[in-house]
């Protein structure tokens, strides 16, 4: 039965619960000459050499199934099991501990359970029982590329709740679903869900059996930056997987900036930062124009839309994008007459343009009497 010392997210016990698929032991222990610290802008802790310190945690007596998952999620992560000296009030231990196999360059100080957990346990959570779903079908490199959207997944099924009581559909909620068997048919960046339930019916009494699939997504940010003194909009050119699959002839296609809502991050806050990334722009004002499911028959994907009112100059345009995530980007500048002249022309030919520019053209004269 493996002895482990976990220091960080993995002391949060339903956290360590869910990764192990048990209930193991735990014990308070202690480290010394190691400290506990943040990763440098990042969520997670480290656990680092450090002459004078004593790093706390919890002693873990794990089974060998237990140990197993477990490694296999911190390997994903780019950690290796060690052994470690440890005291406990029994006296002293030898266990194993997860270390990371490069060390930090830098970090932002000590890292706090009592910290994390408001922000990041229930994320963590749901993020961990999907990672865990696939565990002996994905290596740990193939977990690590998918996890960040198995927490941007996470983060919107929370947000997801947040939606208030409807007024005027039904308020048939999710519990009167009888979900009978769920499963991931593919993971990768997206993931696909085939799941085979009844649901509650108008008539009353329940649905047939049914199978449906689903195509598995976290929200996004969507903003369409508008100049009211000079009446122009800005938007960007880039090369589309969905009309390209589809078969078009022109898979580049013109858009509003975009893109995924980070994990913790809010819409807002993704909204200006992909303003920054894909058009150099900075923001002044950022009006809420509505959220919403583009395709809700099968795709969980939520867009959340605002215009944002900034300075759009002549020499504005370029191209932009982050290297790393492979964009290649093309800014226009577009007067706003030009801009809704797209729309019968067909070459607004994606929601969320079509409707930032519709509902841009009933704002518009306030606007531009606001300026």
């Amino acid at each position: 039965m493996p002895s482990v010392f976990v220091y960080g997210t993995l002391r949060h016990a339903p956290l360590l619960a869910i990764v192990t698929g048990e209930l193991p032991a735990t014990t308070p222990a202690r480290l010394a000459g190691h400290a506990v610290v943040q990763a440098r802008g990042e969520d997670y802790p480290l656990l680092v050499p450090r002459p004078g310190a004593v790093a706390t945690g919890l002693l873990v007596e794990m089974s060998d199934e237990g140990f197993a998952r477990a490694d296999w999620y911190e390997t994903a992560f780019g950690y290796a099991c060690r052994p470690c000296e440890l005291q406990t009030d029994a006296g002293a231990r030898t266990a194993l501990v997860w270390l990371p196999q490069e060390a930090p360059q830098a970090d932002d100080g000590p890292w706090s359970l009592e910290r994390w957990q408001p922000g990041w346990a229930a994320l963590s959570e749901i993020a961990a029982s999907e990672a865990m779903s696939f565990f002996g079908r994905l290596t740990p490199a193939e977990l690590g590329f998918s996890f960040t959207m198995m927490q941007m997944r996470a983060d919107a099924h929370l947000r997801s709740h947040d939606k208030p009581r409807p007024r005027v559909t039904s308020d048939m909620t999710s519990d009167r679903v009888e979900l009978l068997s769920s499963r991931a048919d593919h993971i990768g960046y997206f993931t696909t869900r085939v799941d085979t339930l009844r649901h509650p019916t108008f008539a009353g009494g329940m649905s047939a059996v049914l199978k449906r699939e689903t195509f598995i997504a976290g929200d996004a940010a969507i903003v369409l930056p508008y100049d009211p003194v000079r009446d122009r909009v800005l938007l960007v050119e880039q090369f589309r997987m969905g009309p390209y699959a589809r078969g078009s002839r022109y898979p580049w296609m013109l858009e509003p900036v975009a893109g995924r809502v980070d994990p913790g991050e809010t819409p807002e806050t993704c909204a200006r930062r992909e303003a920054v990334e894909e058009a150099g722009l900075d923001l002044r004002d950022l009006l809420h124009v509505g959220d919403f499911y583009p395709s809700p028959g099968c795709i969980t994907e939520y867009f959340h839309t605002y215009v944002g009112l900034c300075d759009l100059p002549d020499s504005i345009p370029g191209t932009h994008g982050v290297d790393a995530e492979g964009e290649d980007i093309r800014t226009r500048l577009l007067p706003f007459e030009a801009a809704m002249d797209l729309i019968p022309a067909g070459e607004a030919d994606n929601g969320p343009l079509f409707l930032l520019l519709t509902w841009l053209s009933r704002e518009r004269p306030r606007l531009r009497g606001m300026a």
